[in-house]
């Protein structure tokens, strides 16, 4: 029987996940229900060095962080399941289908990073995910994962 975790906060983000600044795209957990659902948040800073150039006059976050964001909820989801040492694993998009834009994200935004499983099977890992702003739906898609185990080399 799984339970349910609520909060799980940058602190524990950090030792779950290889991301650092400023490539981290999860702020916190708001809730996580191991082999099922996990929660999160994503806050949108203008701060955040892409807003530079994507755009300099309109800044929007561009999609594939978006998506990417999405993809580092999703390894918090596998993580939680499956022991890991993040020293020597690499947790890898394997595959992006249906993936949808419906919603700018700017900053000063709150994204809500829902992500759900959906199986696994030969070492990857399906989810179906989405992220809202303000309960309306941005972008939506279906990622396949895998994780590696580095060898000896690192590699």
């Amino acid at each position: 029987m799984s339970t349910e975790i609520n909060d799980l906060d940058i602190h524990k983000i950090l030792t779950l996940l290889p991301h650092r600044y400023p490539f981290l795209l999860v702020d916190r957990v708001l809730e996580l229900q191991p082999h099922k659902r996990i929660k999160a948040l994503k806050n949108v800073s203008i701060n955040e060095p892409y807003f530079t150039g994507h755009f300099p006059k309109r800044p929007v976050m561009p999609g594939v962080l978006v998506l990417e964001s999405l993809a580092q909820a999703a390894a918090l989801l596998t993580f939680s399941e499956e022991p890991h040492d993040p020293a020597s694993t690499q947790y890898l998009f394997v595959g992006i289908d249906d993936a949808r834009f419906k919603r700018v994200v700017e900053p000063g935004d709150q994204l809500i990073l829902t992500v759900s499983f959906k199986r696994h099977m030969r070492g990857v890992w399906k989810f179906i995910a989405h992220a809202d702003v303000e309960g309306v739906v941005a972008a939506q898609a279906t990622l396949m994962c895998t994780v590696r185990h580095a060898d000896a080399s690192g590699r």
